[in-house]
Protein backbone atom coordinates (compact mmCIF):
# COMPACT_ATOMS: atom_id res chain seq x y z
CA UNK A 1 0.00 0.00 0.00
CA UNK A 2 0.79 3.79 -0.58
CA UNK A 3 0.17 5.83 2.54
CA UNK A 4 0.14 9.85 2.78
CA UNK A 5 0.25 10.86 6.50
CA UNK A 6 -0.64 14.63 7.09
CA UNK A 7 0.79 15.36 10.68
CA UNK A 8 2.52 18.42 11.89
CA UNK A 9 3.85 16.45 15.02
CA UNK A 10 7.26 15.26 13.63
CA UNK A 11 8.06 12.05 16.21
CA UNK A 12 4.43 11.17 15.52
CA UNK A 13 4.49 10.93 11.81
CA UNK A 14 7.64 10.05 11.77
CA UNK A 15 6.78 6.48 13.89
CA UNK A 16 3.91 5.98 11.95
CA UNK A 17 5.94 6.13 8.70
CA UNK A 18 8.40 4.39 10.00
CA UNK A 19 5.82 1.02 11.10
CA UNK A 20 4.03 1.43 7.59
CA UNK A 21 7.25 0.72 5.88
CA UNK A 22 7.96 -2.23 8.65
CA UNK A 23 5.19 -3.65 6.96
CA UNK A 24 6.17 -3.15 3.43
CA UNK A 25 4.01 -0.55 2.46
CA UNK A 26 5.28 2.95 1.41
CA UNK A 27 4.43 6.38 3.16
CA UNK A 28 5.12 9.65 2.29
CA UNK A 29 5.02 12.15 5.16
CA UNK A 30 3.58 15.79 5.36
CA UNK A 31 3.18 18.35 7.96
CA UNK A 32 0.73 20.73 6.04
CA UNK A 33 -2.80 20.15 4.53
CA UNK A 34 -2.02 22.98 1.32
CA UNK A 35 -0.16 20.54 -0.65
CA UNK A 36 -2.59 17.51 -0.20
CA UNK A 37 -5.02 18.11 -3.03
CA UNK A 38 -2.54 18.17 -5.62
CA UNK A 39 -0.90 15.16 -4.17
CA UNK A 40 -3.54 12.96 -4.69
CA UNK A 41 -4.33 13.71 -8.61
CA UNK A 42 -0.27 13.19 -9.24
CA UNK A 43 0.27 10.06 -6.68
CA UNK A 44 -1.76 6.80 -6.44
CA UNK A 45 -2.50 6.33 -2.49
CA UNK A 46 -4.45 4.29 -1.24
CA UNK A 47 -4.99 5.84 2.05
CA UNK A 48 -5.02 9.10 3.19
CA UNK A 49 -4.00 9.51 6.75
CA UNK A 50 -4.92 13.23 8.17
CA UNK A 51 -4.37 14.85 11.40
CA UNK A 52 -7.05 17.55 12.27
CA UNK A 53 -4.74 19.93 14.04
CA UNK A 54 -2.57 21.09 11.37
CA UNK A 55 -1.04 24.35 10.64
CA UNK A 56 -2.33 26.46 7.87
CA UNK A 57 -5.42 25.03 6.77
CA UNK A 58 -6.41 22.34 9.15
CA UNK A 59 -7.53 18.86 8.69
CA UNK A 60 -11.02 19.78 8.40
CA UNK A 61 -10.58 22.14 5.30
CA UNK A 62 -8.10 19.76 3.72
CA UNK A 63 -10.28 17.19 3.69
CA UNK A 64 -13.26 19.64 2.32
CA UNK A 65 -10.81 21.02 -0.78
CA UNK A 66 -9.94 16.49 -0.86
CA UNK A 67 -13.19 15.53 -1.43
CA UNK A 68 -14.88 18.52 -3.13
CA UNK A 69 -12.39 17.46 -6.27
CA UNK A 70 -13.66 14.21 -6.29
CA UNK A 71 -11.29 12.24 -4.62
CA UNK A 72 -12.62 8.80 -3.22
CA UNK A 73 -9.83 7.83 -1.15
CA UNK A 74 -10.49 6.75 2.19
CA UNK A 75 -9.23 8.76 4.68
CA UNK A 76 -8.40 8.43 8.33
CA UNK A 77 -8.69 11.05 10.60
CA UNK A 78 -6.96 11.87 13.68
CA UNK A 79 -8.22 13.74 16.84
CA UNK A 80 -7.81 15.01 19.60
CA UNK A 81 -9.60 13.21 22.68
CA UNK A 82 -12.01 16.04 23.55
CA UNK A 83 -12.26 16.92 19.88
CA UNK A 84 -16.18 15.62 19.58
CA UNK A 85 -17.40 18.41 17.50
CA UNK A 86 -14.15 17.98 15.04
CA UNK A 87 -14.77 14.11 15.22
CA UNK A 88 -18.25 14.70 13.90
CA UNK A 89 -16.95 17.55 10.93
CA UNK A 90 -15.15 15.37 9.78
CA UNK A 91 -17.57 12.41 9.44
CA UNK A 92 -19.80 14.77 7.29
CA UNK A 93 -17.17 16.31 5.21
CA UNK A 94 -16.29 12.48 3.72
CA UNK A 95 -13.95 11.27 6.38
CA UNK A 96 -14.36 7.16 6.42
CA UNK A 97 -13.19 6.71 10.05
CA UNK A 98 -11.33 8.30 12.82
CA UNK A 99 -9.05 7.70 15.33
CA UNK A 100 -8.53 9.61 18.91
CA UNK A 101 -4.78 10.39 20.18
CA UNK A 102 -3.04 8.81 21.83
CA UNK A 103 -3.88 5.53 20.34
CA UNK A 104 -1.75 2.27 19.89
CA UNK A 105 0.00 2.13 15.72
CA UNK A 106 -1.42 -1.57 15.59
CA UNK A 107 -4.44 -0.34 15.49
CA UNK A 108 -3.89 2.42 13.08
CA UNK A 109 -2.54 -0.21 10.89
CA UNK A 110 -5.57 -2.23 11.03
CA UNK A 111 -7.93 0.38 10.64
CA UNK A 112 -6.15 1.43 7.52
CA UNK A 113 -6.50 -2.26 5.75
CA UNK A 114 -10.08 -2.06 7.13
CA UNK A 115 -10.79 0.97 5.22
CA UNK A 116 -8.73 -0.40 1.95
CA UNK A 117 -10.98 -3.61 1.66
CA UNK A 118 -14.32 -1.01 2.28
CA UNK A 119 -12.99 1.09 -0.86
CA UNK A 120 -12.23 -1.42 -3.21
CA UNK A 121 -15.33 -1.38 -5.25
CA UNK A 122 -15.31 2.73 -5.23
CA UNK A 123 -11.80 2.55 -6.66
CA UNK A 124 -12.70 1.87 -10.05
CA UNK A 125 -14.68 4.83 -10.57
CA UNK A 126 -15.27 5.83 -14.37
CA UNK A 127 -15.89 9.27 -14.84
CA UNK A 128 -18.03 9.93 -18.07
CA UNK A 129 -18.82 12.47 -20.53
CA UNK A 130 -20.02 12.10 -24.43
CA UNK A 131 -18.20 9.24 -25.52
CA UNK A 132 -14.60 10.51 -23.00
CA UNK A 133 -14.12 8.02 -20.09
CA UNK A 134 -11.64 8.70 -17.70
CA UNK A 135 -10.26 5.61 -15.41
CA UNK A 136 -9.31 6.96 -12.19
CA UNK A 137 -7.47 4.20 -10.60
CA UNK A 138 -5.74 3.45 -14.01
CA UNK A 139 -5.03 7.43 -14.80
CA UNK A 140 -5.68 6.97 -18.29
CA UNK A 141 -8.42 8.19 -20.90
CA UNK A 142 -10.30 6.52 -23.49
CA UNK A 143 -12.60 7.65 -26.36
CA UNK A 144 -14.91 5.13 -27.84
CA UNK A 145 -12.58 2.31 -25.87
CA UNK A 146 -9.59 4.07 -27.72
CA UNK A 147 -7.34 5.24 -25.45
CA UNK A 148 -5.80 8.57 -25.56
CA UNK A 149 -2.30 9.56 -25.60
CA UNK A 150 -1.87 12.33 -22.72
CA UNK A 151 1.18 13.42 -20.44
CA UNK A 152 0.96 13.38 -16.99
CA UNK A 153 0.15 17.31 -16.33
CA UNK A 154 -2.91 16.85 -19.34
CA UNK A 155 -4.39 13.71 -17.11
CA UNK A 156 -4.25 15.74 -14.15
CA UNK A 157 -6.46 18.75 -15.61
CA UNK A 158 -8.68 16.56 -17.58
CA UNK A 159 -9.43 14.53 -14.52
CA UNK A 160 -10.32 17.95 -12.18
CA UNK A 161 -12.59 19.14 -15.22
CA UNK A 162 -14.25 16.37 -15.77
CA UNK A 163 -15.30 15.96 -12.10
CA UNK A 164 -16.59 20.00 -12.43
CA UNK A 165 -18.48 19.36 -15.63
CA UNK A 166 -20.53 22.00 -16.64
CA UNK A 167 -18.80 24.36 -14.32
CA UNK A 168 -16.59 27.38 -14.57
CA UNK A 169 -13.40 26.19 -13.22
CA UNK A 170 -10.55 29.29 -12.61
CA UNK A 171 -7.08 28.97 -13.78
CA UNK A 172 -5.63 29.35 -10.56
CA UNK A 173 -7.26 26.25 -9.61
CA UNK A 174 -5.54 24.18 -12.47
CA UNK A 175 -2.10 25.67 -12.09
CA UNK A 176 -2.08 24.92 -8.37
CA UNK A 177 -2.84 21.43 -8.99
CA UNK A 178 -0.04 20.98 -11.35
CA UNK A 179 3.83 19.69 -10.28
CA UNK A 180 6.18 22.93 -10.35
CA UNK A 181 3.84 25.25 -11.39
CA UNK A 182 2.20 28.01 -9.18
CA UNK A 183 -0.35 30.69 -9.08
CA UNK A 184 2.02 33.14 -11.34
CA UNK A 185 2.56 30.43 -13.91
CA UNK A 186 2.51 31.62 -17.53
CA UNK A 187 -0.87 31.85 -18.55
CA UNK A 188 0.28 31.46 -22.40
CA UNK A 189 1.80 28.11 -20.43
CA UNK A 190 -1.72 27.24 -19.57
CA UNK A 191 -3.68 28.13 -22.51
CA UNK A 192 -1.16 25.59 -24.59
CA UNK A 193 -1.92 22.91 -22.55
CA UNK A 194 -5.63 23.53 -22.75
CA UNK A 195 -5.37 23.57 -26.80
CA UNK A 196 -3.25 20.63 -26.79
CA UNK A 197 -5.67 18.26 -24.29
CA UNK A 198 -8.80 19.89 -26.16
CA UNK A 199 -7.84 18.87 -29.41
CA UNK A 200 -7.52 15.50 -28.18
CA UNK A 201 -10.90 14.84 -25.85
CA UNK A 202 -13.24 17.08 -28.31
CA UNK A 203 -13.73 14.01 -30.69
CA UNK A 204 -15.20 12.46 -27.99
CA UNK A 205 -18.17 14.80 -28.09
CA UNK A 206 -17.08 17.42 -25.58
CA UNK A 207 -15.93 20.77 -25.45
CA UNK A 208 -13.61 22.25 -23.85
CA UNK A 209 -14.27 26.28 -23.32
CA UNK A 210 -12.07 29.08 -22.48
CA UNK A 211 -14.31 31.67 -20.40
CA UNK A 212 -12.44 34.65 -21.04
CA UNK A 213 -12.06 36.65 -18.15
CA UNK A 214 -12.94 33.42 -15.35
CA UNK A 215 -11.74 30.05 -16.60
CA UNK A 216 -11.94 26.54 -18.11
CA UNK A 217 -15.29 25.12 -18.99
CA UNK A 218 -15.70 21.38 -20.18
CA UNK A 219 -19.32 20.27 -21.21
CA UNK A 220 -21.54 17.98 -24.14
CA UNK A 221 -21.04 18.85 -27.44
CA UNK A 222 -24.26 16.76 -27.61
CA UNK A 223 -27.69 18.18 -28.50
CA UNK A 224 -29.25 18.47 -25.35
Amino acid sequence: MHILVVEDDSPLAESIAAAMRAHGWRADVSDRGEPVPASLLRDEYDVLVLDIGLPGIDGLETLRRVREQGSLLPVLMLTALDAVDDRVRGLERGADDYLVKPFAISELLARMQALVRRHDLRRGEILALGALRFDIAARRALIDGQPLQLSARECIVLQYLMFKTERIVPREQLTALLPGWNAGASHNALELLISRLRAKIEPGGVRLRTVRGLGYLLESALPA
